[in-house]
């Protein structure tokens, strides 16, 4: 059989798909493959469909890799975890040396590690990608994150370049490092949009509860917001959601939607590899837990009526009241950015914290240009989040980079005001409370980490440091402390 198509692709789910067509419709020959060939059949048709698109559709993994030129690079999008070994078992035993693997899923970055050793030992090219951006994003841009064998990303970063969203500084993708970092970069990016969502949900229920705010008034503020410093997709497709009226009972359908979050395991990941590396992550890990609490619907409807029983009483509309509306929404508005900043920062903390570990030497900057399109946390302030970096590659946090550092200076009243205003009528803001807690901890000369220090050393003689002399102490804080106040020592016993 005579190789004609550039790439192949299996695995024709929805992102599998509209990648295949994206590829093929920027002129690049693509066979597809997929275990049920329905699947084949209705990308072929689509294809056919959406401007006779140079795709070729196959049955079997044989024929699906010999119609590949050499060396073949073959994507992968199916899901996570043993589906992805079955997947290359069935294609790798018609592969030669030189070809290409690349899984294209939201892969723990491990088992790429693994995979990839797999692949070497077969003489095979490895490369996990992070894919960004839903099903639009893969059939007209996505943000790509590959990391692995730099062999494989240039056989491939032709198509690549071309497939990816495109941004006023290039295409979005660039090859991240080896390893497992491509996968470890897009779980990073996950979290962050963990982060973002969360945010962006806090800043809905404050408007709407202690604001007063009907989703008309919604849909225009966040339009208004798309056209400010929280331009950003999240920002656009919420804006859209206030819009959308339920077809099947009055209102809005946001209104009708379950308060019970799902999630995939990325969250969950980033803020284990935080716990790992020491890195604080807290907006991240409260927008976690807040999925987490989301999924206890019975026991917090059951909660909230034993608390009413017990005397709790609803503050939202005492505190609504008194509340300027004009100025509440701009509040909000400068409280949403500087805990999104926060929440940003700690993403980047992470991924220097993992590039350190492993020796992959990650861009900082050039990952926030990448994101700057095709992807589901893509906002305008990711170009002065690169800018930060180039200005200086050492970057502690971006909280102190010098423009970011006058921004939260400047928002900071307001960001106070709407987590006080939230804590006094009784709404949660876990987000906003971590993303301020972080800002306020990270910016103090001087903690109270001294006393849990000394406590430590009490019960555990695990020794302390002093500010005044070098060197490491332990004191006997029981002796000493009846010894100085024999009078309280007596009372308490």
């Amino acid at each position: 059989m005579a190789a004609a198509s550039q790439i192949g692709l299996a695995g024709l789910a929805v992102m599998g798909q509209n990648l295949a067509l994206n590829i093929a419709e920027k002129g690049f020959p693509i066979s597809v493959y997929n275990r049920t060939s329905t699947k084949v059949d209705e990308t072929i048709d689509r294809a056919k469909s959406e401007g006779d698109l140079p795709l070729f559709g196959h049955y079997t993994p044989r024929d699906f890799v010999l119609s590949i030129e050499r060396p073949r690079s073959i994507i992968i999008l199916v899901k996570a975890g043993s589906p992805v070994d079955q997947t290359i078992q069935s294609l790798s035993s018609f592969m030669e040396p030189g070809d290409t693997i690349i899984d294209g899923g939201n892969e723990w970055y491990q088992n790429t590690e693994r995979r990839l050793s797999d692949a070497h030992s077969n003489g095979l090219l490895y490369l996990g990608m992070g894919v960004s951006g839903g099903e639009d994003g893969a059939r007209f841009g996505p943000s790509l994150m590959p990391g692995g064998d730099y062999a494989a990303y240039e056989n491939v970063e032709k198509i690549l370049k071309k497939v990816a969203a495109q941004v006023d500084d290039g295409p979005c993708v660039t090859y991240i490092g080896e390893g497992g970092s491509g996968n470890f970069v897009k779980m990073v990016h996950n979290g962050i949009e963990y982060g973002d969502m969360q945010l962006i949900s806090e800043a809905y229920d404050v408007l709407k509860n202690v604001g007063g705010l009907s989703n008309d008034e919604l849909a225009g503020i966040f339009d208004e917001w798309n056209r400010s410093e929280l331009e950003s997709f999240l920002v656009e497709i919420t804006a859209d959601i206030f819009k959308v009226k339920d077809d099947l009972a009055e209102g809005g359908l946001v209104d009708k939607i379950l308060d019970k979050t799902g999630m995939k395991g990325t969250g969950k990941w980033t803020v284990q590899q935080a716990a790992e590396l020491s890195v604080a992550a807290p907006t991240i890990a409260a927008s976690l837990d807040c999925r987490y609490l989301s999924g206890l619907k019975d026991e917090r409807e059951n909660a909230a009526k034993i608390l009413e029983a017990a005397g709790m009483k609803d503050e939202v509309h005492a505190v609504r009241a008194g509340v300027d509306k004009k100025r509440l929404i701009d509040d909000v508005r400068q409280a949403l950015y500087a805990s999104k900043i926060c929440s940003y920062a700690q993403g980047m903390n992470l991924l220097r914290a993992k590039s350190a570990e492993k020796g992959w030497d990650l861009n900082l900057g050039e990952l926030a240009r990448i994101w700057k399109g095709g992807c589901i946390i893509r906002a305008v302030f990711l170009d002065r989040i690169k800018q930060a970096y180039q200005r200086n590659p050492n970057l502690a946090s971006l909280v102190v980079d010098p423009e970011f550092a006058k921004e939260m200076v400047q928002r900071q009243a307001a960001w106070r005001r709407v987590v006080g205003l939230a804590v006094s009528a009784g709404i949660s803001t876990p987000g906003m409370c971590a993303s301020l807690a972080y800002f306020d901890t990270y910016r103090r000369a001087r903690l109270p980490a001294n006393l849990v220090q000394a406590q430590r050393d009490y019960f555990g003689a695990h020794t302390y440091e002093r500010v005044d002399r070098p060197g490491a102490y332990h004191t006997e804080w029981s002796k000493l402390a009846r010894k100085s106040n024999p009078d309280v020592a007596a009372a308490l016993h």
